[in-house]
């Protein structure tokens, strides 16, 4: 048997992968509006667990965070959309997506949990493993999606598959209700995903 189709997807599987490399690198945040959003995400939680109006502490805060940040900028910031202005990022951040992030899984923690509850007491329980399909490409993205479909009552992620510039997640569901691909991923990560496709690639 030839091996010229082996060797063609092979080819086909690197020339996407690395077509999607180019498209992240040139998706990326410049340095120093990665040092900044790094700088304000330490800072905020800095005032957060030292809790002090002081002047010294603040000063102290500011400089500590701000050499950790300068070292740090991609572990936070790598994956982030490239797109507005960095005062524009954290003021949509902070105000807009953050609540909304909040707002969204708040409701699904709810409607999860009546539906575990309703499963358990009326026995109706129809277990399974479902594969749905992700338009998210980053690994922060993917990671933040999986962690909220696994946060949800009734849903655990089992693994993140990337094939082809492709990316799918096999998610254990309490209550089969649809072997359907599309199905399924609309309802299990519901808005979540495209919350995510605001903030990251």
């Amino acid at each position: 048997m030839s091996r010229v189709p082996f060797y063609l997807k092979e080819r086909l599987e690197s020339l996407r992968e690395r077509v999607l490399h180019e498209e992240f690198e040139a998706s990326k945040l410049p340095s120093w509006e990665r040092v900044v959003l790094t700088w304000a995400v330490l800072m905020a939680f800095w005032f957060v667990i030292s809790a002090s109006l002081e002047m010294r502490d603040l000063a102290l805060g500011a400089a500590v965070t701000l050499m950790i940040a300068a070292f740090m900028r991609d572990l936070l910031t790598e994956d982030i959309r490239r797109s507005g202005h960095i005062l524009e990022k954290l003021l949509y951040f902070a105000f807009i997506y953050l609540p909304q992030y909040l707002v969204i899984m708040a409701f699904r923690l709810l409607e999860s949990n009546l539906k575990v509850a309703k499963n358990v007491i009326f026995m109706d329980i129809n277990p399974g493993i479902v594969k749905i399909k992700t338009d998210l490409h980053s690994d922060t993205g993917v990671t933040i999606l999986a962690n909220s479909i696994t946060l949800t009552p009734g849903t655990l992620t089992l693994d993140v598959s990337k094939k082809l510039g492709e990316t799918y997640l096999y998610v254990h569901w309490i209550d089969l209700e649809t072997l359907n691909r599309e199905k399924a991923g609309e309802k299990i990560k519901g808005d979540i995903e495209e919350w995510l496709k605001k903030v990251f690639w």
